[in-house]
């Protein structure tokens, strides 16, 4: 299968490392222009650097913004007024080692309403202000990028799980606004991923024991993740795979769905 996005413009939210840095890079290599997007503008302008290496010739271009306010989205749409392809990646967790009762009554108001606002309203304002033009064009694709803790609720990040369920929800209603006009909205569902949160915070559990990181990882999927079927993290650029996937003219009948790149770590088939 031969992937060809030429022509094609791509947003990717949160893209200046992990999953949105990989899927950034893999939508470049298919031809799309993209559009780079992190809060800094210093890791934004590497992220560009680094693409623009790695695919000589590409069209990368970068836009720093907060998408966790709506002046955020709005400085975003204002230098980027027209997108045929929209990842919604850009998302946060707060990784807690724990998730007994007590632990998730002392999650404050400021967390719960700081995830949602990044994590969901991020991709609700961006999908609102770009969806009309690619209805309008009879063409575009809208991605968000969620999580297998969506519906597998990790009680010790129940927020995070609650926002990605959130997303869910968002993605299948788009969809059904936007059947029939040639666009489509999905969601992929990544699993334990090497990512730079989560790498991180693997990395430094890792350093913390004495232990490598490949050890810390597999302690891990032992512990909170025992039905992962891949039996390792996957790597940002697997993911990626899915969302370029979802993003191309092939993935043209798929829509409101949700797209599991998890390691089979859901027990259960759909």
């Amino acid at each position: 299968m031969i992937i060809d996005l030429k022509g094609r413009k791509a947003i990717v939210t949160g893209s200046t490392a992990g999953i949105g840095r990989a899927t950034a890079e893999g939508l470049a290599r298919a031809g799309a222009a993209v559009v780079v997007n992190g809060r800094g503008t210093a890791r934004v302008d590497d992220a560009v650097r680094q693409i623009r290496q790695a695919v000589p010739g590409s069209d990368v271009s970068g836009v720093a913004a907060d998408m966790s306010m709506a002046e955020g989205v709005e400085a975003l749409v204002a230098q980027v007024p027209e997108a045929d392809i929209l990842v919604n990646n850009v998302g946060m967790a707060y990784l807690r080692p724990y998730g007994g009762i007590e632990d998730i009554a002392k999650i404050s108001d400021e967390d719960w309403l700081g995830l949602f606002q990044l994590n969901v309203m991020s991709g609700v304002r961006a999908s609102r202000r770009y969806l009309p033009g690619m209805v309008r064009r009879g063409w575009g694709r809208v991605v968000f990028v969620s999580s297998e803790s969506a519906v597998n609720i990790p009680k010790e990040m129940l927020d995070y799980g609650m926002t990605k369920t959130a997303q869910l929800a968002v993605s299948r209603g788009l969809a059904e606004a936007v059947a029939g006009t040639g666009v489509t909205v999905n969601a992929v569902l990544p699993g334990p991923t090497r990512s730079e949160i989560l790498g991180d915070f693997m990395a430094e559990q890792a350093k913390a024991q004495g232990i490598t990181q490949d050890e810390a990882e597999q302690a891990f999927l032992k512990t909170a993740r025992p039905t992962s079927l891949l039996g390792r993290f996957a790597m940002t650029v697997e993911v990626a795979n899915m969302i370029v996937y979802a993003c191309s003219e092939q993935a043209s009948a798929t829509s409101g769905a949700a797209l599991r790149v998890d390691g089979g770590v859901v027990r259960f088939v759909a």
